[in-house]
C-alpha cells in the first residue's frame, strides 16, 4: 500500500515530510482556490459531504465557486480523523484549537502550521514504528516548542495535537482491521 499525505489521495513525498501543505499551496496560489471537484480529487471525499460540512458551520463558507487555503486546511483535518471520530468531537475539537470557524482572532496556531506539524509527528512515529502514549506525547512537545513563537496555549494546543495524532492513527488501524475482515468474509 502506497504512503498519503493525511487526509488527501496524494502519495507522500520527501517533500512532504517537512510541510506537507507545500504541495497543495502551489495549485491555490496560481488558480486562486480550488473547485468542488478538485476538492473532491485531493481528498477524495463526495462533494456532497464538504457542503454538508460548511452547512454545519464546521468549515466556513465560500466567497465564490473557489475553495480558500483555510477552508481546505479544515476540511484536510476534519477528513484525517473521521475515520476515528465522530464529526461532532471533531468539531469540537477544532473550536477547542481555533475557536470559531469565521473568527482566526481566537486560533491558537495557524491551520497551516497545525496540519504540518502533524503531518510531521505521523511521518515520523509511522517510520519509527512507534505510536505508543508517551513516544507521541514527546512528539508532540518537541514539534510545539519548536514552533513555540507561533502558538498562542502551548499546553492547550499539545492536550489537542495528542487526540488528532492518535485519531488519526485510529482510523489508519481501523481501515486495516476492515481489509482484514473483508478478506476472511470474502472466504466464507
Amino acid at each position: 500500500m502506497s504512503r498519503l499525505i493525511p487526509g488527501t489521495t496524494m502519495k507522500f513525498t520527501d517533500q512532504a515530510r517537512e510541510s506537507a501543505f507545500s504541495l497543495i499551496s502551489p495549485v491555490l496560489e496560481a488558480t486562486g482556490g480550488l473547485t468542488l471537484s478538485q476538492l473532491s480529487k485531493l481528498t477524495g471525499l463526495e462533494g456532497t459531504t464538504i457542503q454538508n460540512w460548511i452547512k454545519r458551520g464546521w468549515v466556513s463558507a465560500t466567497k465564490g465557486k473557489k475553495y480558500s487555503e483555510k477552508q481546505i486546511l479544515r476540511i484536510l483535518l476534519i477528513n484525517m480523523l473521521r475515520k476515528a471520530m465522530k464529526l461532532e468531537d471533531i468539531a469540537n475539537l477544532m473550536r477547542y484549537i481555533n475557536g470559531d470557524v469565521e473568527d482566526t482572532s481566537d486560533d491558537i496556531i495557524d491551520d497551516i502550521l497545525l496540519y504540518d506539524i502533524l503531518c510531521r509527528i505521523i511521518f515520523t512515529a509511522e517510520d519509527e514504528g512507534a505510536f505508543d502514549t508517551e513516544h507521541i506525547k514527546a512528539l508532540v512537545a518537541q514539534e510545539v516548542a519548536d514552533n513555540t513563537k507561533a502558538i498562542a496555549d502551548d499546553e492547550k494546543l499539545k492536550k489537542a495535537m495528542f487526540v488528532m495524532v492518535m485519531g488519526y492513527r485510529s482510523g489508519c488501524l481501523r481501515t486495516e482491521m476492515e481489509k482484514g475482515l473483508e478478506v476472511i468474509l470474502d472466504e466464507m
